[in-house]
């Protein structure tokens, strides 16, 4: 679902879309049509603007992500301002892209995030990295005994989750199956009681492990 209200720009992106093999199943000019749309169009990606007539796209983000935890938000906005980035990933969006990117990074970026990867404009994977390792309120020296153990394996993938890495590129540096990187994120998940790779990466972050060799 494309989510825009400027009438030439969400229509060029869904052309965009669909012409590259992808089915755009509904699309909204603002927050409330987003939000009634959504349940019966059932999307897997919701390509979202944030500057949209009420409610916002910060808002609508975690409204959709609330009823459904399995969807995908691929944040699509004119402005890169760190604030507006933080507070989407926040919402619960899997990938932030500013209006400058190519139609190919698009492309790429909606399919990276239909498969559960985080995709972020270049330089802002970095900052978000960074504020969620300052705001955590969990440091990794007083981890909770509580905590389901990790295998070295998951650990290490986990690491590389926190850092951006796709599955494909994970599956590459440590040479593994895509297939085995994509279990071993299932399993931790699993242990760790997360719904989808977003919360996996919150969760790395906050256990210090996106600045560990």
């Amino acid at each position: 679902m494309v989510v825009d209200d400027h009438p030439m720009w969400r229509d060029s992106v869904a052309r965009d879309l669909t012409e590259a093999g992808l089915q755009v199943v509904a699309t909204a000019s603002n927050g409330t049509e987003a939000l009634n749309r959504a349940p019966a169009a059932r999307p897997n990606v919701v390509v979202l603007d944030l500057q949209i007539p009420a409610p916002n796209g910060v808002e609508v983000t975690a409204r959709l992500v609330k009823d459904d935890p399995t969807l995908r938000v691929l944040i699509l906005s004119a402005s890169g301002e760190q604030d507006d980035v933080l507070e989407a990933v926040k919402a619960g969006a899997t990938g932030y892209l500013v209006k400058s990117a190519s139609r190919d990074e698009l492309l790429a970026a909606v399919r990276r995030v239909a498969e559960g990867d985080t995709v972020f404009t270049p330089g802002l994977a970095g900052l978000v990295l960074g504020e969620y390792r300052r705001l955590s309120d969990s440091p990794a020296d007083a981890r909770d005994p509580d905590t389901p153990r990790l295998t070295d394996r998951e650990t290490e993938v986990l690491r590389l989750v926190a850092k951006g890495l796709s599955y494909k590129q994970i599956a590459g540096r440590l040479f593994l199956s895509h297939r085995t990187v994509q279990n071993h994120v299932q399993n931790t998940l699993r242990k760790l009681q997360l719904h989808n790779r977003v919360q996996l990466v919150r969760y790395a972050i906050e256990q210090g492990l996106d600045d560990e060799e």
